[in-house]
C-alpha cells in the first residue's frame, strides 16, 4: 500500500485573515469548511473577489450573472461566519497578471491589515493533467507579489492618503487546493456548514449544467483524502509561502 505523504499543521495563532481570490465559489470548493472553523474560534475573515464571476454563466446576460453570482456570494459567506465580502469589479475570464492587479490587491492588504492571506491554487494543474483556469493562476501570483508590495512605502506611494500605511505584517500567503500542499487545517466539525456554503452557489451550479453534481459527495472526497494525511476525518489542504526574509 502506497505511502500517505503527511501534512502538518497550519498554525491557528493569528487574528485576520484576507480571502482573495478570482470568482464567487473560488473559496466554496475547498477552503468554506476551514472558514467556518477559524471564524467559529472567534478570527476576523474577509473576502475580496476579484471579479463577480460575471462570465460564470452561458445562458444569463453578465449583468445579470453578476447580481445573482454576487448575492450567492455574500449569502455564501454568511454561512461560514464572515460579513465582509468585497468585490473588485475586474473582468471575469480575462484576468492578466501584471502591476495593475498587484495594484488592486495591494490597497485592500493595506486597508485590512490582515496577519495571513488567504488564495486559491495557482499552479498550472491541479495535480494531474487538468490544466488550472487562468484567472486562478494570474490572481494568486498577483496575489504573493501584492502582498509584499503593500509593506513597501515606495511601491504603490499614491495609495498611502487619509492615514492608510503600508502593511507588512502578513506572515504567509496560503493557497488551498495546491497540488503541492505540505499543510492542512481539520475541518471535521465545521464540514457541514463548507457543504452549506457550496450549496449557496446554486444559480451558478445550475447554469453549468451539472444536474447530477452533490457538493456533498464532491468536497467528502477531497476532503477524506486530505484527512488522512493529516490524521483526522476530514481536513483542508494548503500550500504556504512564508513572506519572512529567509524562510
Amino acid at each position: 500500500m502506497p505511502q500517505v505523504e503527511p501534512l502538518e499543521k497550519l498554525p491557528e495563532d493569528w487574528s485576520r485573515a484576507l480571502c482573495v481570490v478570482a470568482h464567487p465559489d473560488d473559496m466554496e470548493f475547498g477552503a468554506a469548511a476551514a472558514v467556518a472553523r477559524w471564524t467559529g474560534q472567534g478570527k476576523e475573515v474577509v473576502y475580496c473577489m476579484v471579479t463577480s464571476g460575471e462570465a460564470g454563466i452561458d445562458g444569463m446576460e453578465p449583468e445579470e450573472c453578476r447580481r445573482v453570482r454576487e448575492a450567492e456570494q455574500v449569502e455564501s459567506a454568511r454561512i461560514v461566519g464572515v460579513p465582509v465580502v468585497e468585490f473588485l469589479g475586474q473582468p471575469d475570464g480575462v484576468l492578466e497578471y501584471g502591476v495593475p492587479l498587484r495594484r488592486e490587491i495591494a490597497h485592500v492588504v493595506r486597508r485590512h491589515r490582515p496577519d495571513v492571506v488567504i488564495t486559491g491554487n495557482f499552479r498550472e494543474t491541479w495535480g494531474g493533467r487538468n490544466l488550472n483556469q487562468a484567472d486562478h493562476i494570474a490572481v494568486g501570483r498577483a496575489v504573493v507579489d501584492a502582498v509584499r508590495d503593500a509593506g513597501n512605502r515606495w511601491v504603490f506611494n499614491d495609495q498611502l492618503t487619509d492615514g492608510l500605511e503600508p502593511w507588512g505584517g502578513v506572515r504567509a500567503v496560503w493557497a488551498f487546493g495546491s497540488p503541492n500542499a505540505t499543510h492542512g487545517v481539520e475541518t471535521t466539525e465545521t464540514f457541514d456548514a463548507g457543504v452549506a456554503s457550496l450549496e449557496a452557489h446554486r444559480a451558478y451550479i445550475d447554469g453549468l449544467g451539472w444536474e447530477d453534481f452533490d457538493p456533498r459527495e464532491f468536497l467528502e472526497g477531497f476532503a477524506r483524502q486530505s484527512g488522512q494525511r493529516l490524521g483526522v476525518a476530514f481536513a483542508a489542504t494548503v500550500e504556504v509561502f512564508p513572506m519572512g526574509w529567509g524562510e
